[in-house]
């Protein structure tokens, strides 16, 4: 079989995703260009075919697709208005799935978006693909059937991090290291400045041996503090000496559709620390379980879940390792692709 996805950014989890579905045929990947603030570097094994879609003009993208002779047509969003003029030719023809990973909010823009999916997606596609729940609502009032749409989009590479977790937790049950992680864009809307705000606040009340460490880069510029350390961009294969030494996952987004870097981090076994704002919470955090949530923007309350995990014993964060590594398994790559095959298999009936 050939499976195409026109796509936005391209990442590791992504490929690692596609490496599970390449067993079944060969999979085909349109991509935009690398982002300059995540410049991960992929390796791209035979059975996955990628093209740069800035080397194709319109017609010769509809060549490309033509050429390929997809089973399958996965489009990530609608924001690409050439991809949605790619797909059009095979509605009913072959399942065209649009993923999708907003929240249904009811605002003006989404009302909007419900009245004209009949002529912008509902001619184009014939499936939704969302992450989990936050999303099902918005997928159904754009008119897709409940039979035709499917959840866990987004699928870390769960192997990587549970022979991560393998490696970590007998090292942990010797010394849990006192260090919060962060790892994302420095942007307002990942809530960075809320999270170094609440942690200073915290060690100038109650002075403590815990640190921050932070993995990332963006507009912000990191702030200096002597227990906030900052790595910058970290490539993925580089980022295990790092990750032994920290123990609590941190992510105060102000806006995050999913965050497939919950998943990953509650596989390795971190305890989490998240926004409400988070769409993976609801999948991957117990509360008080295997961590804790918080309100956007308020830094009392990430002041106060982080002092929560301070209080703690080693004892009660080696049990919240146990259930968020537990939690992580929900969601796996062979899942994801049996999805795709499905999709097919269901469409030929």
């Amino acid at each position: 079989m050939n499976f195409l996805f026109l796509y936005t950014e391209l990442a590791d989890y992504f490929i690692n995703s596609c490496k599970y579905l390449s067993h079944y045929g060969t999979v085909h990947i349109v991509r935009w260009p690398v982002n300059k603030e995540a410049p991960f570097q992929f390796e791209f094994p035979d059975k996955i075919k990628v093209y740069d879609k800035n080397n194709y003009t319109l017609q010769q993208l509809h060549n490309l697709v033509a050429g390929i002779k997809p089973d399958i047509i996965i489009c990530s969003g609608w924001i690409d208005k050439d991809y949605l003029k790619a797909v059009k030719p095979y509605f009913k023809t072959i399942p065209t799935v649009v993923a999708c990973d907003t929240h249904w909010t009811g605002s003006v823009k989404q009302r909007l978006a419900t009245l004209l999916s009949p002529f912008l997606l509902k001619n184009r596609f014939s499936h939704a693909w969302v992450p989990g729940k936050p999303q099902l609502t918005y997928a159904q009032k754009l008119g897709f059937r409940a039979d035709h749409i499917n959840t866990g989009f987004y699928c870390c590479d769960l192997d990587k991090f549970n022979l991560l977790y393998k490696e970590l937790i007998e090292e942990k049950k010797k010394n849990l290291p006192h260090r919060f992680l962060f790892v994302g864009r420095y942007y307002e809307f990942k809530g960075i400045t809320d999270l170094w705000e609440a942690f200073i606040q915290l060690q100038n009340e109650s002075p403590n041996d815990w640190e921050l460490w932070c993995l990332g880069t963006g507009s912000i510029s990191p702030v200096e503090h002597p227990k906030i350390k900052h790595f910058g961009f970290v490539q993925p294969k580089d980022l295990t000496p790092i990750l032994k030494q920290c123990s609590v996952f941190v992510l105060p987004s102000r806006f995050e559709p999913w965050a497939v870097v919950v998943q990953e981090y509650a596989a390795a076994g971190f305890p989490l620390l998240l926004s409400n704002e988070v769409g993976a919470k609801e999948a991957f955090l117990n509360e008080n379980k295997n961590g804790y949530s918080f309100n956007k923007e308020n830094v009392q309350e990430i002041k106060n879940s982080l002092k929560k995990v301070i209080s703690l014993g080693n004892g009660e964060l080696l049990k919240m390792c146990l259930e968020s590594h537990d939690l992580a398994q929900k969601i796996t790559p062979l899942q994801w692709a049996k999805t795709v095959k499905d999709i097919i298999n269901g469409y030929r009936k």
